[in-house]
C-alpha cells in the first residue's frame, strides 16, 4: 500500500469516528434531556412528598408513617416491593428480575432536634426534625422509581431501591443486610445533601470518604469524701483529668501523621458541692477514623489508657462502648470504577461544570455496611441556595432545604442506575 492510499484510509477512517462521535453525543445530549425533562415534570408531586416526610419526622426504626406513604405511592405506581424488612423498611424492584442488577439506597429516620426554622411546612411534632436530608433522599429515591417505572422496557437488568430505616445511629443498612435487601446487587450507589456545594452539583470521590465511627461512656469510681482531707479518698475527678489528657495523646502520639483519626471528650458529670470529693465521675465522647481497623485501634487503646489512669489513682474504671444504642459504623470507602462511573454520568445529566471531587469528611454513614459486602459509592449532591436560605449544615436546627434539588436527585438516580445496567450486559451474559 502506498502513502496516498494509507492517507486516504485514515481520512476515511477519520470522518467515520467523527460522525459516530457526534451521533452518540447527540444521543447523549437528547437521553439527559430526555431524563431531566421527565424528573421536572414531577416536580410539585416530589414537593409534595417531600413536605408531607418532613412535617411528620420519625426516628430510627419508627418510620412507620413514611413507610405506609412510600407503600401508598408504590402502590399506585405499581411498582412491586417487599416490607417490612428491618421493621420499617422497604425493597423495591424494577426490570427484568434477571442480571445484572444494581442497587439504590435512601435512608428515612429524621433526628431528635426541635426545628426553629419558622415556615409552612415545619415539623409538627415537638423535639423531632428532619435535619439532616433525609426526607429529601428518600423523595428522590421515591421520584427515581418513578422515572425508572415508566422507563422499565428498555432496562437492561434489576434495580433494586432500598428505603432503609434508622441510619442516625441505629445501624439500619446492617439490619436490612442481614433481611437480603441486597438481594443479587452487584453495586450500590448512595446519595447525601451537601450544603456546601450548589444545588444542581454533585461530588464525588475514590477511595476513603467518611469515618467509621463509634461512642463511648466511662465511669471512674473511687472513695469520696471531704475536701479538706482528700488523703483519705481516692479522688476520682483527679483519675478522670488525667485520663482524658493522656487520651488525647492517643492522635499526638500513638497515630501515623498521614492517618486521619479524632478522639473527642464531649462531656464530663460528676459531684455537686464545692467542699465534697464525689465517688464517682462520668465522661463520654466519640471516635472516628478514616479506616475502620483505625477505630478499633482507638477503641482498644482507649480501655487501656482509662483503665490505667484509674489504677495509678486508686480507682475502678468501667467502660460502656454503647454498641447496643450506637453500634461501630464502618469506614465508607468508594470503588474507584464507581467513582468514575459518577463523574461520567454526571456530567452528562448535569455538565462538566457541575461535577465536583468530593471531600473527606470525619463524619459517620452506615452505607458503609453495604460496601462491606459489594462496590458502593456516597455521592454529595448539592443544595446550597443563598436565596432560599438553604445555608446552615446538617444537624442544625436551622437545616433548610433547597427542593430543586429533588427532580436533579431523581435524575440522577435514574441514569446512574439504567447506564450502569446497559454497560454491564457482557459481564452478566458471561
Amino acid at each position: 500500500m502506498n502513502l496516498c492510499s494509507i492517507f486516504n484510509s485514515l481520512l476515511v477512517s477519520l470522518l467515520w469516528l467523527s460522525s459516530f462521535c457526534a451521533v452518540h453525543g447527540t444521543q447523549d445530549q437528547n437521553y439527559a434531556q430526555e431524563i431531566l425533562s421527565a424528573a421536572q415534570k414531577d416536580k410539585n408531586w416530589l414537593v409534595s412528598i417531600r413536605r408531607q416526610i418532613h412535617e411528620n419526622p420519625e426516628l430510627g426504626f419508627q418510620e412507620h408513617n413514611t413507610s405506609a406513604l412510600l407503600r401508598r405511592e408504590l402502590d399506585q405506581l405499581g411498582i412491586s416491593y417487599s416490607y417490612p424488612i428491618a421493621k420499617t423498611g422497604i425493597v423495591a424492584q424494577i426490570g427484568s428480575g434477571s442480571g445484572p442488577v444494581v442497587a439504590l439506597r435512601a435512608d428515612m429516620d429524621a433526628l431528635p432536634l426541635q426545628e426553629l426554622v419558622d415556615w409552612e411546612h415545619k415539623s409538627k411534632i415537638d423535639g423531632k426534625m428532619h435535619g439532616c436530608g433525609h426526607d429529601a433522599h428518600t423523595t428522590m429515591l421515591l421520584g427515581a422509581a418513578k422515572l425508572l417505572s415508566q422507563r422499565k422496557e428498555k432496562l437492561q437488568g434489576t434495580v433494586r431501591l432500598i428505603f432503609q430505616p434508622a441510619e442516625e445511629g441505629g445501624a439500619g443498612a446492617a439490619e436490612m443486610i442481614k433481611e437480603g435487601a441486597l438481594g443479587e446487587s452487584e453495586a450500590i450507589f448512595g446519595m447525601h445533601i451537601d450544603y456546601v456545594i450548589p444545588t444542581g452539583s454533585i461530588s464525588s470521590i475514590a477511595g476513603p470518604q467518611l469515618a467509621a465511627v463509634c461512642f463511648f461512656e466511662a465511669k471512674i469510681v473511687g472513695l469520696g469524701g471531704h475536701a479538706a482531707a482528700p488523703h483519705i479518698t481516692a479522688d476520682p475527678i483527679l483519675a478522670a483529668s488525667f485520663a482524658i489528657l493522656a487520651l488525647q495523646q492517643l492522635v499526638s502520639r500513638e497515630t501515623d501523621p498521614l492517618q486521619s483519626h479524632v478522639l473527642s471528650v464531649t462531656y464530663v458529670r460528676g459531684g455537686s458541692a464545692s467542699n465534697v470529693i464525689p465517688s464517682y465521675v462520668e465522661f463520654g465522647g466519640t471516635l472516628r477514623s478514616l479506616t475502620t481497623e483505625g477505630l478499633y485501634q482507638l477503641r482498644r487503646r482507649l480501655k487501656e489508657v482509662i483503665e490505667g489512669q484509674a489504677a495509678v489513682h486508686r480507682c475502678i474504671a468501667y467502660i460502656d462502648m454503647k454498641e447496643e444504642d450506637f453500634p461501630p459504623y464502618p469506614a465508607v470507602f468508594n470503588d474507584e470504577s464507581l467513582n468514575t462511573h459518577v463523574k461520567r454520568v454526571g456530567k452528562l445529566v448535569l455538565g462538566p461544570e457541575n461535577v465536583k471531587i468530593g471531600k473527606k469528611v470525619m463524619a459517620g454513614e452506615d452505607f458503609a455496611f453495604y460496601q462491606e459486602l459489594i462496590p458502593g459509592i456516597m455521592i454529595s449532591i448539592g443544595i446550597r441556595n443563598e436565596e432560599v436560605g438553604s445555608v446552615h449544615s446538617p444537624h442544625s436546627p436551622y437545616f433548610f432545604l433547597d427542593e430543586d434539588v429533588l427532580p436533579v436527585g431523581a435524575a440522577l438516580h435514574t441514569a446512574l442506575a439504567e447506564i450502569y445496567l446497559n454497560e454491564h450486559q457482557r459481564s452478566a451474559i458471561q
